[in-house]
């Protein structure tokens, strides 16, 4: 392979829907030029582990699980690893207790001194410390949301995500069940998310997942129950998010059941991809740098049955497809002008895969 393990090389982790007793976060090396993933290591001990994040400076991997509370019930937790350079292997640093409910969705703030998690059940976010030698500190703040929309499985609250701005400023709560999107002003020193404004979506709309754009003041957001993307412009200084437009994410002939699931931008901001699950396909749109609008270019599909989670390669020119439903990673080769994508062929089977992640080493 182009990136072995003794040069240069990117590595990929993969979190998975798993029982405690078999492999659930997956460790691959992938060949910068066929798109390959070889499977070099996998860890078990993880329930559900289906989301991760990773601190590349110092080598460690953050991955999400469920453990039974005192209570006998079950509440989310962090684990963290080390990374091992040389042969991209995983060692449990620690675990610790997040929020009173599973979580969904984990993610480390910019300077890699916080992290996030999201509860849909629980409806809830928590910001837990994470220590010099990278071991997830106890819980130090949660904010459980409150009301309904209209919908029934908007009944209660479901925070989905929580993605922090590119200022590391702000972080954004995507409330499926509120159809918000909750915005808290990150407190870095003082571990603390402080609540600070919101933003509505369309009654219905269901957001999941939140992109900001790399360069330009923008923010895209997936909504997973009726299947659009919202464009909105994004003030950095004030947190602020307004809506620009909403766009479907399906063809007008389609009239089967969908869910949407994830959204990335490519590295240069020029075009932005979103996965439908039922459609199974990766929705593909030019972005406009003048207005943030977006712009149907193809429906690309996605190699097996429900891409929950996506990820394209640091450098743009390949898009990896997490199908949990057909235990399948497929890779497409992706054209940097036209941000189409091309199957390579390339594919790996592992057990209900959710979530990608990639770490380039030099």
């Amino acid at each position: 392979m182009t990136n072995s393990i003794s040069g240069a090389k990117l590595l990929a982790f993969v979190g998975s829907y798993a029982e405690a007793s078999a492999p659930g976060v997956y460790a691959c090396l992938f060949d910068g030029e066929t798109g390959k993933l070889e499977l070099t290591d996998s860890v078990s001990g993880l329930q559900n582990p289906t989301f991760l994040d990773l601190d590349e400076r110092k080598l460690k991997l953050y991955a999400l699980s469920e453990i039974t509370g005192a209570d006998g019930q079950r509440i989310g937790a962090a684990n963290a690893y080390e990374i091992d350079a040389a042969n991209g292997r995983l060692s449990l640093l620690n675990s610790e207790p997040t929020v009173p409910a599973p979580t969904c969705h984990i993610a480390l703030d910019r300077t890699r001194q916080c992290l996030m998690t999201a509860s849909y059940h629980g409806g809830m976010v928590g910001l837990s410390p994470v220590l010099e030698d990278g071991r997830v500190g106890p819980v130090a703040d949660i904010h459980r949301h409150e009301g309904a929309s209209v919908l029934p499985v908007q009944d209660r609250p479901r925070a989905h995500s929580v993605f922090v701005d590119r200022a590391n400023r702000y972080a954004v709560a995507c409330d499926l069940g509120l159809d918000k999107l909750i915005v808290y002003k990150l407190d870095v020193a003082g571990r603390r998310l402080i609540p600070h404004g919101e933003t509505r979506v369309a009654p219905g709309a269901g957001p999941r997942h939140l992109a900001y754009h790399p360069t330009l003041p923008y923010a895209y957001v997936i909504n997973e129950l009726n299947a659009t993307i919202t464009a909105l412009a994004y003030d950095e200084e004030n947190g602020a998010l307004t809506e620009i437009h909403t766009v479907s994410t399906l063809p007008e002939s389609y009239q089967g059941d969908n869910a949407c699931a994830d959204i990335h931008l490519s590295p240069d901001g020029r075009f932005l991809y979103g996965s439908n699950r039922g459609h199974d396909s990766i929705a593909v749109y030019a972005v406009d740098a003048a207005s943030g609008k977006l712009t149907l270019i193809e429906h690309a599909p996605a190699g097996g049955k429900h891409p929950r989670n996506f990820a394209l390669t640091p450098d743009g020119r390949f898009v990896l497809v997490a199908n949990r439903d057909t235990n399948n990673i497929v890779t497409y080769a992706r054209d940097v002008e036209t941000g189409k994508l091309q199957a390579t062929g390339a594919e790996l089977e592992v057990s209900k895969p959710v979530c990608i992640k990639f770490l380039q080493l030099a």
